[in-house]
């Protein structure tokens, strides 16, 4: 043993030593904290219930809506639509959405489809000004007044209206205006369909409500199977569930003073009710164990704040803390997806350190009331499950090693050939109003209108004639019609003031194909440049596929950053708390093998259509720009509560005394059925959102049931222990000159480690 490594011990030996045999050290501030709650119970509950109705007040009255802004000043995607802003009237000002009409498929019948939309001028006018009318409303443009809108055959076509703010985000009952408005073209005969943030606003949203209700649902059933008794599994879902509340009360004040994403509170939700349980689930696990070795339930509630509550704050700060390393990439939409996460995992994290030792505090020793199996807590004696496994593994540790890197290897295989961009609304649930308008447009002008590019060309409005506006314009379409890729580009028209010159492209490919991200890269670095520049003039291509593109570039290219800078920070934190570099080195590998196994599998399902129509995904689709970022920050925190559980636990029983294969297997031991089941809370509360209607929610959804799933089992069942067990005493070295300059942290309250420790230790060691 090194030097460092005996003052270690020697400094948590006489705290151990008290808990054995000593007189008590004073009770630290988390041991106060927990033991008040639990004495006081009603005093803490009326507050948690009345700091819930406060916020959630508040969030009613002055809270914000959620609204997508992927706004990335000094792209030319952004520049280009600012001049638009800035010189192209009302024509260009707004967020447009389509509304698909048709004559060519169900809906209309008879001579009304032989006739095409002609026939129908007067429906058409009417439902026009009747859009024109309705709040919001900036513009509307018909298929007769604007070039492109009307299909060569003439049965289909669409209305282009541009909203002052995103349609996608009004209320649900807007629909049923505009359904109002539209009432003369189905009367008609027409089919009518919304495309773009309309569609999107027309969804049902049921399916997400329903996840939340599996999710829960499942949880219950877990804790129910996990606990054996109906107040114990209680407990944690009532402070998740409140924690939960809160956090969403909150985010809606954030959301009033900045924008966040409309995935944000699916986001939270998911967040927040799965850490949630987690960390109320580890409280309540080691409050029934000292109840069973006698504590008082007072006492047991103050203890069990004291150790696994520490664990609970180190592994809240470090989800946060990989959360806000998403600010990194640069983007605003991103970090502020991390806020939304991480103001749930906060408010759950709160809730389990308060309101779950209150909840303990009131039921005493009747938390194993309404039995609907016999209670278990932390495994006690060589003869359980988990001893032997864990005796297992300290006997093979280079098979589990091997095994464990294998699978996950070859899980993360499919990681290689991701392929990152935008998924659009081919990829919408069959039968919505979405995907009809998606499919009636590429059926009537190809799968590219549904993603036209808007090329933006500045002149100088004093030194420019117009013979030579016309001779760059029809310059400027001949080059744009040849170029590989593009289906049709109009002749470039100049805006109201003469100042820009603005054509319409559309790419011979959907907007979620490659090939027109390659069309985007072509025409924005090469063609325009090299069209425009003989002319002193200058183009930017803008529109919304335009913008997404630009947004995967910047996200593929920050991505490094943010890894390297969440990784380092969990690195230095876990080396604080642990005072192991090669743990928490370890630590930090582990994660970065699970997260690409978990990558894997989003790209094999998603990407390469591997089951994805058993999750309602009927074609493959690209892997969403944001998500493996989002999964990352999301995935390397998250599987750190159980790292910092797990080895808090080991380092607990080392700190009592015991060797490194001893501490190591009794650690495991101690923690497996709790991770065990914890995960399993986790990952129903994440797969529970396949039921979503939104392909990107779905993603996140696998691709984090999937990482937990393999943390809990592969890692932190395998991995781990194997790796302990073939480094001995190494997992607590560190040089003296690091030791002294790292501060202190006790994220288990080693100074009041558990008495039966040595014990359980020993059996371990003897099994």
């Amino acid at each position: 043993m090194t030097p460092t490594e005996q003052d270690g011990r020697q400094e948590a030996g006489p705290g151990l030593g008290n808990e054995l045999s000593g007189p008590r050290p004073g009770p630290g501030l988390l041991f106060r904290m927990g033991h008040g709650c639990a004495r006081r119970p009603w005093r803490v509950i009326a507050v948690w219930l009345l700091v819930l109705l406060a916020a959630v007040g508040a969030d009613r009255a002055w809270g914000g809506t959620y609204k997508d802004d992927f706004a990335l000043p000094g792209t030319a995607a952004q520049t280009g639509a600012d001049l638009l802003d800035a010189h192209g009237g009302p024509a260009a000002r707004g967020v447009p959405a389509q509304i698909v009409l048709s004559t060519a498929r169900d809906g209309a019948d008879g001579q009304n489809a032989q006739d095409g939309l002609g026939a129908h001028r007067e429906a058409i006018d009417a439902a026009r000004a009747n859009l024109a009318t309705l709040p919001e409303v900036v513009s509307v443009a018909d298929p007769s007044a604007t070039s492109g809108t009307m299909a060569r055959d003439g049965r289909t076509g669409y209305f282009t209206v541009r909203f002052e703010s995103n349609p996608a985000r009004f209320e649900k009952s807007y629909v049923g205006l505009v359904d109002e408005a539209v009432a003369p073209l189905r009367a008609d005969g027409i089919e009518v369909e919304y495309g773009g943030p309309l569609g999107q606003l027309a969804r049902s949203g049921g399916a997400d409500r329903a996840s939340e209700a599996i999710g829960v649902a499942t949880a219950v059933l877990v804790l129910l199977i996990g606990f054996g008794s109906v107040a114990a599994a209680a407990f944690p879902l009532i402070s998740a569930v409140i924690g939960l509340l809160a956090g969403l009360a909150a985010l809606g004040l954030v959301a009033a003073q900045v924008s966040l994403a409309a995935v944000s509170p699916t986001l939270a939700v998911m967040m927040g009710l799965g850490v949630g349980l987690d960390y109320s689930l580890f409280l309540v696990t080691r409050h029934r164990r000292l109840l069973r070795d006698g504590a008082d339930p007072a006492g047991a509630a103050g203890r069990a704040v004291a150790t696994s509550g520490r664990a609970v704050l180190v592994a809240a700060v470090t989800v946060t803390v990989a959360l806000a390393g998403l600010f990194a990439s640069g983007i605003g939409f991103i970090g502020l997806l991390g806020v939304a996460a991480a103001t749930t995992v906060l408010t759950g994290a709160l809730a389990a350190l308060t309101l779950t030792p209150a909840l303990l505090g009131l039921a005493g020793r009747r938390i194993d009331r309404f039995r609907v199996r016999r209670p278990v807590d932390e495994p006690d004696g060589h003869a359980d499950m988990w001893h032997r496994w864990a005796a297992a593994v300290g006997r093979r540790p280079w098979t589990a090693l091997v095994a464990s890197v294998l699978l996950l290897g070859l899980l993360a295989v499919p990681t290689a050939s991701m392929h990152l961009g935008h998924v659009d609304a081919g990829a919408a649930p069959a039968g919505s109003t979405e995907r009809r308008a998606y499919d009636l447009v590429s059926d009537g002008f190809g799968p590219g209108a549904n993603g036209p590019l808007t090329v933006v060309a500045t002149l100088d409005r004093d030194g420019t004639t117009a013979q030579e506006r016309t001779e760059i314009a029809q310059d400027l379409q001949r080059v744009l019609a040849r170029t590989p890729g593009v289906a049709s580009a109009t002749l470039p028209a100049p805006t109201a003031d003469g100042a820009l010159l603005v054509s319409t492209v559309v790419p011979a490919g959907a907007p979620q194909d490659r090939a027109t991200g390659d069309l985007v890269h072509r025409l924005a670095d090469r063609t325009l440049p090299d069209t425009l520049g003989p002319y002193g003039a200058t183009g930017y291509l803008t529109g919304l596929v335009a913008a997404q593109q630009a947004f995967r570039d910047v996200l593929a290219d920050r991505l490094p950053l943010v890894v390297g800078l969440v990784v380092t920070v969990a690195f230095l934190l876990l080396l604080t708390v642990f005072r192991s570099p090669l743990v928490a080195l370890k630590a930090g590998l582990l994660n970065l093998v699970s997260i690409g196994a978990s990558f894997g599998v989003v790209v094999a399902v998603f990407q390469w259509g591997w089951g994805g129509s058993l999750l309602g995904v009927d074609e493959p689709v690209p892997v969403e720009s944001y998500v493996p970022m989002m999964m990352f920050a999301i995935v390397f925190g998250l599987s750190m509560d159980y790292e910092v559980f797990l080895l808090s636990r080991i380092r607990e029983y080392w700190l009592a005394g015991h060797g490194d294969r001893e501490s190591v297997a009794a650690g495991l031991a101690s923690t497996a059925r709790v991770i065990t089941c914890a995960a399993l809370i986790m990952t129903s509360v994440f797969l529970a959102f396949l039921l979503a209607e939104d392909p990107v929610v779905k993603m996140l959804a696998l691709g984090l049931g999937v990482s937990v799933v393999l943390d809990a089992t592969v890692v932190r069942l395998l991995l781990v222990p194997a790796t302990m067990h073939l480094m001995g005493r190494a997992n607590w070295w560190i040089p003296g000159w690091l030791d002294r300059l790292l501060p202190r942290l006790d994220p288990e309250g080693a100074e009041r480690a558990d008495p039966e420790l040595p014990r359980r230790a020993t059996e371990v060691a003897e099994a």
